[in-house]
């Protein structure tokens, strides 16, 4: 590189699941893109030296041609996002730029990879960040960067400053690793199960940093499942409290959150609004299943535990999976009955995917019941709302139409509007439940058609 100042591009390579969700002008676009943290964090691990430019591909693809040419591409991806992260590294590798990938995708499918780009970093790249780019400045990049899990005090604050104000949430983690290691899951083949917390003045500081009021905090699971992790979060949302930034927040939780009245009130004082809680499956055979033995503990009464977050105004958003050995037909209808007798406020229902790195995509590749194999351009597939597998109970046109059955039910106008009405006999604002459920509502149509030419199209593989 010549001695003027190196210049940095950080990609979010566009993800089909939002680029096929959206619609010309629709409002509620910026409800379904989410601020690409690691680039953020990335920016913030990067001497002054650099010009940082982060570009987010959900937000619209740029004129690369009019952009002037980098010294170096860093380039992150999910699954569903390697087609469009090759396409990107060959436009740039064809102009002499070098390109690093990092990313969950990068980490568990190295070997694809490889030979798609100059430079690879696998896990956590906190700690070889700063070799990566000594060694893009002296022309010597090496093949693979092994990352591994970081220390949760090197991770510096995330560059929300990097990024337009066109996001309806912003991001922040504060906590990294899975106990639960569900067979479905690859957060704790690429972020272990350790759980990691990060230093609580480094969280408010950051939460102080976002320009947005409303913010996503992306931990896997916010509060743990232990008494020392729960009292971590007593302490942190003590913190936010106090700190009073006026910031209201969703996060991703067990349904342990329910079981501790003061963690509810002081995660509501601190900015609480909603929850995710993965109830996944409706019985307990589906449960053993995924190995999510935590939701089987305690004997609990699920919409008791609902109740209880909501009374404290945090709406709670319910997510289950079809496509389990133990489903067959009729499981449309019994998740959406089992989410309105819980009482969640939205329901969000995927498809079993088995994403490489999990016990699940080691399984179903043994029994050859992985039938979209022709990689990488059926990653585009692989975004959690397609049905990508062969299912034991249900063909593939079966978990097709009990996934239509399922929203169909759930967000019919009937369901919304008695929804709204216990929101609003029990007090509790119906605005962001509203939102959430015209959104739902929308997109499942938009996929109900997307699954007809799925079928038309990729049926002959099943």
């Amino acid at each position: 590189m010549n001695s003027r100042e190196p210049r940095l591009f950080l990609i979010n390579p566009s993800n089909p699941f939002v680029s096929m969700a959206k619609t010309s002008g629709s409002r509620w676009n910026r409800y379904r893109a989410w601020k690409p943290l690691s680039l953020m964090v990335l920016a913030g691990l990067t001497p002054a030296e650099w010009q940082i430019t982060i570009i987010d591909e959900n937000l619209g693809v740029p004129d690369y041609d009019t952009m002037p040419l980098p010294d170096l591409v860093g380039v992150t991806a999910f699954t569903s996002q390697a087609n469009r992260a090759y396409e990107v590294a060959a436009r740039y590798r064809n102009l002499g730029v070098p390109v690093v990938m990092g990313g969950i995708h990068a980490s568990m499918c190295a070997e694809e990879v490889a030979g798609r780009v100059d430079s690879i970093v696998t896990g956590e790249a906190e700690g070889v960040w700063a070799e990566v780019l000594a060694n893009a400045r002296d022309g010597r990049l090496k093949p693979l960067y092994e990352g591994g899990l970081a220390e949760t005090k090197d991770v510096p604050l995330a560059r929300h400053d990097l990024l337009p104000d066109t996001y309806a949430f912003g991001a922040i983690q504060t906590t990294r690793g899975c106990q639960l290691n569900c067979s479905f899951c690859s957060v704790t083949a690429f972020n272990g199960s350790r759980y990691r917390q990060r230093p609580i003045a480094d969280v408010v500081r950051e939460f102080r940093s976002i320009p947005e009021k409303r913010i996503l905090v992306v931990d896997d699971n916010l509060i743990g499942t232990g008494a020392k992790q729960v009292a971590r979060a007593k302490e942190l949302f003590r913190a936010l409290a106090k700190a009073d930034l006026g910031k209201q927040w969703v996060a991703q939780v067990t349904i342990n959150f329910g079981d501790d009245e003061e963690l509810l009130q002081l995660a509501r004082a601190a900015g609480a609004i909603g929850v995710f809680i993965g109830f996944e499956s409706p019985t307990a055979e589906g449960l053993a299943e995924v190995g999510k033995k935590f939701n089987l503990m305690k004997n609990r009464d699920f919409p008791a535990s609902v109740r209880r977050i909501q009374k404290h105004g945090i709406m709670v958003v319910g997510s289950f999976i079809i496509g389990l050995d133990v489903d067959g037909p009729g499981i449309g209808k019994l998740v959406a009955g089992t989410a309105a007798r819980y009482g969640v406020d939205n329901l969000n229902v995927l498809f079993l995917t088995p994403l490489p790195g999990t016990r699940l995509w080691d399984q179903m590749k043994a029994q050859d019941r992985i039938p979209l194999q022709a990689y990488p351009q059926d990653w585009k597939y692989y975004t959690l709302t397609y049905p990508v597998a062969r299912y034991r109970g249900l063909s593939l046109g079966g978990a097709i139409d009990e996934m239509n059955t399922c929203n169909g039910t759930y967000y019919s106008v009937l369901h919304i509007l008695r929804r709204m009405g216990e929101n609003m006999s029990r007090g509790r604002n119906p605005f962001y439940s509203l939102v959430m459920n015209l959104s739902s509502r929308r997109n499942s149509r938009l996929f109900g058609r997307l699954y007809t030419n799925f079928q038309r199209v990729e049926g002959a593989r099943f």
